[in-house]
């Protein structure tokens, strides 16, 4: 099965990016299509109606909307009417915020399957002639008309998925930050708080189930490894010894790259059971001194100058 792909910043808070994506039917406001209906009169956010468009070249497409989330930003659809000679094609169109910025991670990604002799033809079409060429259309639009964000837009709607979800830009390629982070022994390198940091028993820093020990500050912490992916490259850990008053932390980052200028979108997202009062210091802090700090010296220390914030 092959995949295309393809990703960008956006330079707008996610809430104002998914009200110009969100409608099945508004390709024609920032893509190459020429024309769009849905078919059967049907609203453009109903689950499993048809778009049916042109493109300039004339070209006829039929596309299904399989599935529509307001509270993760995402779509996916398949092809009624193929605009390649491909089968099973399934795309998704998904927005993360950036909290760093306020701008918009976007990412496209499709699987389909090519015929004998096809292998990779449709990937690099689809990736480059549609959807990189897509959201360099968009991000064009968000340039020109700096639209702004719909009155009463919520960007989490159902609550946070995790108590602390918080994301940035790392002017680095996305394998290379990988290479950096996935040593779960190393962040005592490039945390400037961090010291003193090795796995017990001698363990390998890529054991599942290892544990590392070291100290923040005046305090000191043991972490388990519970997950390493390098398919998503990412990580999760937990507090097993902590001087902090809270239970059952559990945390991890995730990368992805951004194919529009080669860099890394990564999110660090935390959870765990505090008092309220402890909470309104504790997730500040967290997110700011802990996560954030994280992202930015790795991008500092391998990427190139610090930049402000």
């Amino acid at each position: 099965m092959a995949r295309a792909y393809a990703s960008i910043i956006l330079k707008a808070p996610v809430e104002t990016v998914w009200s110009l994506v969100r409608d099945f039917n508004g390709l024609p406001n920032w893509t190459a299509v020429v024309k769009s209906k849905i078919e059967n009169g049907l609203d453009s956010d109903v689950v499993g109606c048809v778009r049916s468009f042109h493109l300039a070249n004339g070209a006829h497409v039929r596309e299904r909307l399989l599935m529509l989330d307001d509270a993760r930003h995402c779509f996916t659809y398949n092809f009624e009417k193929p605009a390649f000679p491909v089968k099973n094609y399934l795309a998704t169109l998904r927005l993360y915020p950036v909290t760093h910025t306020d701008q918009t991670f976007a990412e496209w990604e499709a699987t389909f399957d090519e015929a004998p002799g096809d292998e990779g033809k449709y990937v690099k079409i689809v990736s480059n002639d549609v959807f990189a060429a897509n959201f360099k259309s968009l991000a064009a639009l968000i340039a020109r008309t700096k639209p702004a964000t719909p009155a009463g837009a919520v960007r989490w709607k159902a609550w946070a998925p995790n108590k602390v979800w918080t994301s940035r830009v790392i002017k680095g390629p996305v394998d290379e930050v990988w290479t950096v982070m996935r040593d779960f022994a190393g962040m005592g390198g490039w945390h400037e708080e961090i010291t003193k940091m090795q796995m017990l028993k001698r363990q390998r820093a890529d054991k599942v189930g290892g544990i590392r020990d070291f100290y923040f500050g005046a305090g000191h912490l043991h972490e388990e490894l519970l997950h390493l992916c390098d398919i998503t490259r990412s990580f999760s850990y937990r507090i097993t010894k902590c001087d902090i008053p809270w239970m059952n932390y559990v945390s991890g980052p995730r990368l992805w790259p951004v194919t529009a200028d080669n860099s890394t979108f990564g999110v660090w997202t935390g959870d765990w059971v505090a008092s309220p009062q402890d909470d309104l210091t504790l997730i500040p802090n967290t997110e700011q001194n802990v996560y954030q700090r994280a992202f930015a010296t790795v991008e500092r220390n391998y990427f190139g100058k610090k930049r402000k914030g």
